[in-house]
């Protein structure tokens, strides 16, 4: 009797632990950790290998509603040495949070430019999910980073810009401003980031002249020792309706 009694003890510990995981042997806890992992890897590519960037935007007829931009970046490079210091999932959103960091004595950027980077460490955050719903804020968040890119290169590496405007019987007829930007940018630092009370998002970037120029051996032109800049990114296309 003592031994029917433990066998059935027994058997119910163990459909208790089965049913526990079972409950939770859902995918999506990995799948967004990982996927944010790669993103934090690809910003630290980008912050300290570099990235190429284009980009153009048009004003029409003084009309803020018609303004249009494109940016498009790219990156590539190996990189090894990574560590993940930091790694939170909210399990109500399915987001995760990863924060990479790596250390690195010197390397070769985008450009093909040999860096002394004097063991440097180097610190990026990356969010993802793998709810398609959800991915809102995080997509807002990538926009607002390429957009602080832009505007770091347009402060350091300049745009070009076109203009033409038709004015007839003392009356403007039509204006159309255009800038163009296709250039080069690394060793960007993240500042900080953030989502406002509109759901925009927001990222700070900033460039220290003196280290880039001790890192490279070069003269990069710019005006003070540090510049920054803040891009923005937007949840919903409203330009549409």
């Amino acid at each position: 009797m003592k031994q029917l009694r433990f066998l059935t003890v027994v058997t119910l510990v163990i459909t208790v632990l089965f049913s526990a995981s079972y409950s939770f042997a859902g995918n999506k806890r990995i799948m967004s950790i990982r996927a944010a992992k790669v993103l934090a890897e690809r910003a630290l590519v980008e912050s300290v290998y570099g990235l190429k960037l284009r980009a153009t935007e048009s004003v029409e007829n003084m009309v803020a509603a018609s303004f249009e931009g494109s940016t498009e970046s790219k990156t590539k490079s190996m990189i090894k040495g990574i560590t993940y210091i930091d790694v939170i999932y909210d399990e109500a959103s399915d987001i995760a949070k990863v924060t990479a960091e790596v250390t690195l004595p010197s390397i070769t950027n985008i450009d093909g430019v040999e860096m002394d980077l004097h063991n440097k460490t180097f610190r990026r955050v990356g969010f993802a999910t793998s709810t398609p719903a959800q991915a809102g804020p995080l997509q807002a968040m990538r926009a607002a980073e390429l957009d602080a890119y832009k505007q770091l290169i347009k402060q350091v590496v300049g745009f070009q810009l076109e203009s033409e405007t038709s004015v007839e019987n003392f009356m403007l007829k039509s204006d159309s401003v255009k800038t163009k930007v296709m250039a080069t940018i690394y060793m960007a630092e993240l500042v900080e980031y953030g989502w406002d009370d509109h759901g925009d998002a927001y990222v700070v970037l900033q460039l220290n002249l003196d280290e880039v120029n001790s890192m490279i051996g070069d003269v990069v032109q710019g005006q003070g020792q540090v510049i920054q800049v803040e891009g923005q990114g937007a949840q919903e296309n409203d330009f549409q309706q």
